[in-house]
């Protein structure tokens, strides 16, 4: 990868990692599904207007919208809301590499291979940890809210990569606006009506996810899988925990126990040694000719 390929690279899970402290932010103003219906409807218009068909089937872009834009974001934020700290929840949403591979052996009957099964049983271990951690100190049920989010959005990485966008930001915009109206209808049936007085600090959250994370930063992605393969940009994303639980314990102050280290470090190695192939030994050089 290139230097500045590479800078992009970290930089994007800098973004995408410090988005959790902005949702944070975000939600001390508003409701946790109204937070996620705004982000998503300010992420569509007025991109919607210039970026033209997502170039798939509209049953996938309804698909990846109700489980990454309504499942993933609804659970995550109401988790969030009910308890879940940001860093945490950087961490906890890095298990759906782990619903992803369960999806797509039951789903697209991909193959499960023993450097899969051993590297998600390391994961499967560092999760327990944070449950264990996480159990003793907070609400629970908010925990199984975000781990119910990093499942939907395994389960839509399955869906996206069954459809194969030919471009991931024009895709994100059109999943966007499916994204929306259910998330804001959902608002109003659950949340009723608020009275809202948001600050110009929960409207800059709202710009920061719509724009920054979600438009700027599959924009980015998009980049980088155009250029290169998948197994060379995805483990970039194992750095979103990284900055996700630094910037949180910077600015927050929100501790990291040394039984959060050691899950961090597990689910991290777990993931990253499923998702990747090993080396192959160089071939024996030919003795034919000496």
């Amino acid at each position: 990868m290139r230097p500045r390929h590479l800078a992009l690279a970290v930089g994007l899970a800098a973004v995408w990692g410090f988005n959790f402290l902005v949702m944070q932010v975000g939600l001390r103003h508003f409701p946790p599904l109204l937070y996620a219906g705004i982000r998503f409807t300010m992420a569509a218009f007025p991109a919607l207007l210039f970026v033209g068909r997502p170039g798939v089937p509209w049953r996938w872009v309804a698909g990846v919208a109700a489980a990454v834009g309504v499942g993933q974001f609804g659970l995550l934020l109401v988790g969030m809301r009910a308890g879940v700290p940001a860093g945490l929840a950087s961490l906890v949403l890095q298990t759906q590499v782990l619903f992803t591979v369960l999806f797509a052996v039951t789903l697209l009957k991909e193959r499960l291979t023993a450097r899969r099964v051993l590297g998600l049983a390391v994961a499967l271990g560092g999760l327990a940890l944070v449950t264990l951690d996480f159990g003793v100190s907070g609400p629970l049920g908010a925990f199984v809210l975000c781990l119910g989010a990093a499942a939907a959005w395994g389960l839509g990485n399955v869906i996206q990569r069954r459809a194969a966008p030919p471009d991931s930001l024009r895709f994100m915009v059109w999943v966007s606006a499916f994204s929306a109206p259910p998330l804001l209808l959902l608002s109003l049936w659950l949340e009723g009506v608020p009275a809202l007085s948001p600050s110009v600090e929960g409207w800059l959250s709202l710009v920061y996810v719509a724009f920054i994370s979600t438009l700027g930063g599959f924009g980015v992605w998009g980049l980088l899988l155009r250029r290169y393969d998948a197994s060379t940009v995805a483990p970039y994303t194992l750095l979103i925990p990284v900055f996700g639980m630094s910037s949180a314990a910077l600015m927050t102050g929100e501790p990291i126990s040394w039984l959060k280290l050691v899950a961090a470090a597990l689910i991290v190695s777990g993931v990253l040694y499923a998702g990747t192939k090993p080396r192959r030994a160089p071939a024996p050089l030919s003795t034919a000719g000496r």
